[in-house]
């Protein structure tokens, strides 16, 4: 491992989180809120530390592959860890606080980050107005990913950026949108901020407050699910305002290589996309048969609580305006829980498995079914209408299988705080998916704040190997990627 250069981008990245921070506290100077004093330490601390790590550039500047993973895994935990301290620090400030300590806080900013939007918090409009600007601002930070922004910004060479985006960007498949990396960061967070404006002034058309519009434009775009209302949304009663972020999530769930196609006048063969449709597909057939099931419920606006729902949770936002868990069926309840293990597209903002792996998934099942019956025939697994290596099969089949004992694994160890199997199954499902609210005690209107201390870290690293698909977090936690020649 080049281990000057990995200091070095990291130095860098802690700088560009320092910043990060920045409008947070120009929101506070803006309310006159005593709490955006702690954000003074966290800034003073990243930029110092940064600067220590990142002054010096290193003779040999190569990076390879193990070091794209172990940097990428390393700056959303060092992230993650100084981003928690405004939390922590800003307890003084203001009364009712529910940090009851640091890991209360880094499971808050790690959800925010990874766009989760799980919470220890029952009571969220006691925070002051800075404090929630940065828990919002956290899933527009991690929604698209803190490493594509640091490279539209710094000078990396091709091969270093591109080891960087393949070990950050979910989905199976990364490649790039123009010939040159750096182009192809700028590309996406042009796409992504474009975006996250159109939502916030629909939002404000819909008498939406200023800056809860902002903050719902981050949670959206990011498809986290941080509200600045303990009500959430369902406390505007709003069908444009729900209309209005259910589309927006979906949008945001869908592949951004798609967009760009858009942007080039390609929308024919944009709107081919066999993922697209059957996201778009899957979309349709739930929200049909949650209509359906909620029907003496909800009477009239049947399809209205279900649509945003199935928008909300296949995009692995978690928004609600209702409490799923004792309104809707179980047969309803089941079928968010699968399409929160389906998630969105590959190249999103979403979690979950992504439904091109599922496509892949199924095809290969089909693969071998046939073989079985007609030995010497050749079946090539085609997406999107090219043929797929080998080897993405292979990749799909052990992320799955890594997907399903990490799952197990976190399972039992957080059983030993004693909730229920619902509670404990949906709230590793709902962190290792990047969703949020699951079912039991940690429902829509529930919280994570029951859980242990060791319970809170179990899940929060669920939600990094399910934000960095895996193989990063793993590489971090391998003693021999830490040496020099491996």
């Amino acid at each position: 491992m080049n281990r000057k250069m990995v200091f070095h981008i990291l130095g860098k990245i802690l700088i560009v989180e320092a910043a990060l921070m920045v409008p947070s506290v120009i929101v506070g100077l803006i309310y006159k809120e005593k709490a955006a004093l702690a954000f003074l330490v966290p800034i003073l601390a990243l930029v110092l530390i940064g600067v220590l790590l990142s002054v010096r550039k290193p003779k040999n500047r190569e990076i390879y592959a193990r070091d794209g993973f172990f940097i990428v895994a390393s700056a959303w935990v060092l992230m993650s860890l100084f981003g928690a301290l405004p939390f922590y620090l800003s307890r003084g400030y203001y009364e009712g606080c529910q940090f009851n300590s640091y890991v209360d806080c880094f499971f808050e900013v790690v959800s925010g980050f990874t766009t989760t939007g799980a919470s220890v918090l029952t009571e969220i409009d006691i925070l002051p107005r800075c404090i929630l600007f940065w828990r919002c601002f956290t899933h527009w930070i991690g929604g698209m990913g803190v490493l594509v922004f640091v490279m539209a910004i710094l000078p990396l060479s091709e091969e270093r950026s591109l080891y960087l985006m393949r070990a950050e960007s979910p989905g199976p498949i990364v490649g790039k949108l123009v010939p040159k990396m750096k182009d192809t960061a700028r590309v996406l967070y042009g796409i992504y901020i474009v975006m996250t404006f159109l939502c916030f002034i629909l939002l404000l058309i819909g008498k939406m407050p200023v800056y809860d519009a902002l903050c719902h434009s981050f949670g959206a775009a990011g498809t986290g699910g941080f509200n600045v209302k303990t009500a959430g949304v369902g406390f505007y009663d709003s069908a444009y305002i729900e209309m209005v972020i259910a589309v927006f999530i979906l949008l945001f769930g869908i592949n951004f290589n798609l967009y760009y196609l858009i942007l080039l006048g390609n929308i024919k063969e944009a709107l081919k996309s066999e993922e697209l449709r059957w996201y778009l597909g899957i979309v349709g057939l739930s929200t049909l048969t949650i209509s359906l099931n909620i029907m003496k419920t909800f009477k009239g606006q049947s399809f209205r609580y279900a649509f945003f729902q199935v928008a909300t949770i296949i995009t692995t936002t978690g928004f609600s305006t209702t409490d799923f868990n004792t309104t809707f069926p179980e047969l309803s309840k089941t079928v968010l829980v699968l399409l929160m293990l389906i998630g969105a597209c590959a190249g999103s903002t979403g979690g979950g498995i992504k439904v091109s792996r599922l496509i892949i998934l199924l095809k290969s099942f089909k693969k071998e079914i046939k073989k079985l019956m007609h030995p010497r025939s050749v079946t090539v697994i085609k997406l999107e209408g090219k043929p797929i290596d080998s080897s993405v099969s292979y990749n799909t089949i052990i992320y799955f299988m890594m997907y399903m004992v990490i799952m197990l694994v976190s399972l039992l160890l957080i059983s030993v705080d004693n909730f229920d199997f619902t509670t404990n199954s949906t709230a590793v499902i709902a962190c290792f998916n990047n969703i949020g609210p699951g079912l039991g005690a940690v429902g829509p209107v529930g919280s994570y704040g029951g859980f242990s201390a060791f319970s809170k870290l179990v899940l929060s690293f669920d939600m990094l190997f399910g934000r960095l698909e895996i193989l990063p977090m793993l590489v971090l936690f391998t003693p021999k990627a830490w040496q020099k020649k491996a």
